[in-house]
């Protein structure tokens, strides 16, 4: 790889353009079609994160159709390595014509790389191949055969040499039966770009300005065509409908599955996995079926994940444990709402983190339990039906089925502060803001409102009162 990347540098410079001006009339959508989501992230973020990868001098972003929406989107995902700079096709004649607005932009020496924003699996590996392929002095073309190629342009050839490309709706019967498409990404030389592009027309069934005429401009030109033919075809699949996309999302989820375990993650079953983000695992993680991971996460060493999790940015440490059906949806990445769950901590079933949850080593939470912005420290237990919100808990807490922090006065959140070795009963209610001193115990069906102190039983709850023979009230019969 840094070979190749060696000899696309000797050529010059090498400047990238993503087409993303199209409106996507079939996804049936008001969303720009390249903003629609694949493994978490926009179709056009996978083409620019891999854009990237090759270290161009700059990307230039192509948009029209909802163009003020794609290039906020793409604003935010902007690497401070490359230039990023966008210009907008109006209205939309073709991609000749849009390659024509951001000509003025391109440097005039080495390699021109055109991508498609609704083609998300592209290796960079791949991309890499056809620069260097092109050189800087050859025009060169992905490709892939097509059992049905429907829709796609037809490579014409000369013997083994590039003479066209044929776009479906212009091909004749004998052109339509070729099975070589072009995938519409091509590495073009800088210095016969602007000329290419001023000699097109639009004479065509769709009246527009193709790109891929270049091909008979390069070929009358003596400047020699290359058809860098792949086989892997979701590398070259673009997203049209509903349908597509639903294809490309579990191709997408195969190749990340494939990953994982080549990195030694034992999958309950690959094809139903759910990756939408970014997921980072040490030796030995085990991961069951239908778990969705979401943004950053972090998996240590001997981490199990049981079935139907959902897990956005976690950082989960060795050992660790997480039941099935446990809901875990951590804030931003490197904040302080990330969700961090310690060595052999165990959580689940049906257990949810949430924004700001930190449970130590050790710290048991169990099903129908919600802990948010709390930290647990080291050995503490909340086992049953209970809620933590905005508290911070001591070593060995063993805290009861059925208690809360009331932590809400309807304007301001409060923390309430338990202990080490502090055991709270089942059934209470801790009024923040509130202190339980260490060593106490708080007797079940207590409403506290006011400090205690350490070693304290403390209790708030009214005298139980029976009364004799009474009467349940009956319906008139």
């Amino acid at each position: 790889m840094a070979a190749i990347l060696e000899n696309i540098s000797a050529t010059g410079s090498l400047d990238v353009v993503i087409m993303a001006a199209g409106k996507g009339t079939r996804m049936k959508s008001k969303l720009p079609k390249v903003l629609h989501l694949l493994a978490g992230r926009t179709l056009l973020a996978h083409v620019l994160e891999t854009a990237v990868q090759l270290a161009p001098l700059q990307v230039v972003i192509i948009t029209g159709h909802g163009a003020v929406e794609v290039e906020a989107a793409v604003k935010g995902l902007a690497s401070a390595s490359v230039a990023l700079n966008f210009v907008r096709q109006q209205p939309q004649l073709g991609t000749g014509h849009a390659l024509q607005q951001a000509l003025p932009l391109l440097h005039q020496d080495g390699i021109v790389l055109v991508l498609s924003g609704d083609v998300p699996l592209i290796r960079h590996d791949t991309l890499e191949q056809l620069a260097a392929a092109c050189g800087g002095n050859k025009l060169a073309l992905l490709t892939i055969d097509f059992a049905d190629p429907t829709g796609y342009g037809r490579i014409v050839r000369q013997g083994d040499a590039v003479q066209a490309i044929v776009e479906h709706k212009d091909a004749s019967a004998a052109q339509r039966a070729i099975t070589e498409v072009y995938s519409g990404i091509m590495a073009v030389p800088a210095r016969r770009l602007k000329a290419w592009l001023a000699r097109l027309g639009n004479q065509n069934v769709q009246g527009e300005y193709y790109l891929t005429d270049i091909v008979k401009f390069a070929v009358a030109d003596g400047v020699p065509v290359l058809a860098h033919k792949i086989t892997d075809a979701f590398q070259m699949a673009g997203v049209n409908s509903p349908v597509q996309l639903a294809e490309l999302e579990r191709a997408c989820q195969r190749r990340t599955a494939v990953q994982l375990m080549a990195q030694g993650v034992r999958l309950a079953d690959p094809a139903r996995l759910d990756v939408r983000g970014v997921l980072r695992c040490a030796e030995d993680v085990s991961i069951d079926v239908n778990c969705i991971f979401e943004g950053m996460v972090n998996l240590g060493e001997g981490v199990r994940i049981g079935a139907n999790c959902v897990i956005a940015n976690a950082t989960i440490a060795a050992g660790a444990v997480i039941h099935p059906f446990t809901h875990i949806e951590g804030g931003q990445p490197g904040s302080r709402d990330a969700v961090e769950v310690g060595c052999g901590a165990r959580v689940g079933p049906f257990a949810r983190l949430r924004p700001g949850a930190k449970l130590g080593a050790d710290v048991h939470i169990g099903n129908f339990v919600e802990v948010k912005n709390s930290t647990l420290a080291q050995g503490a237990k909340a086992n049953h039906l209970a809620y933590l919100g905005d508290a911070t808990v001591g070593e060995r807490v063993n805290y009861g089925a059925g208690s809360i922090t009331a932590n809400y006065d309807g304007a301001f959140k409060h923390r309430t502060v338990i202990e080490a070795d502090v055991h709270i009963g089942s059934n209470c209610v801790l009024i923040a803001p509130l202190k339980i001193g260490a060593g106490g115990t708080v007797g079940g069906g207590s409403t506290l409102t006011k400090d205690t102190p350490p070693g304290a039983l403390s209790l708030a709850r009214s005298r139980q009162v029976s009364i004799a023979n009474w009467k349940r009230p009956v319906k008139p019969a």
